[in-house]
């Protein structure tokens, strides 16, 4: 039963671990540049899995428009004949919100500001999400 027991004990380690992963690299992500104001990992179906976001923002909502507008995203592609969705971009007045998705079964979702340099936070983007599809 030791083998077992040890095993058992294992699980949560390892789960913990993978939490641990997922959150440091949104705070990393965050870090990369100063026009990068917040970053979500949300499942597919629409679960926030974690964040790095100030306070006040609405996590819940964030993962419910997240998943429904990747999704969105991916059929209007996939119908318009535009190949595999790369990422859906939102412009608005005060910044970008920009999704992407990380590995088969998450979205990462990030906030800009306005003056962002989209080409090198299009960069860290893909990266972080390369990053947390190999660890979901």
């Amino acid at each position: 039963m030791a083998c077992c027991n040890e095993y058992m004990n294992a699980i949560p380690l390892q789960q913990n671990q993978r939490a641990q992963q997922i959150h440091q690299t949104l705070a990393d992500l965050n870090t990369s540049s100063a026009d990068i104001e917040a970053s979500a990992l949300i499942s597919i179906d629409g679960l926030l899995i974690d964040a790095v976001m100030p306070q006040g923002m609405d996590e819940d909502r964030i993962g419910a428009m997240s998943a429904a507008l990747l999704s969105l995203g991916e059929r209007t592609a996939r119908e318009l004949g535009r190949g595999r969705l790369e990422r859906v971009l939102v412009q608005g007045e005060h910044g970008y919100v920009i999704m992407t998705a990380a590995g088969e079964e998450a979205v990462l979702t990030v906030l800009t500001k306005a003056e962002v340099k989209l080409g090198l936070a299009f960069l860290d983007i893909k990266r972080a999400a390369q990053a947390l599809g190999r660890i979901v």
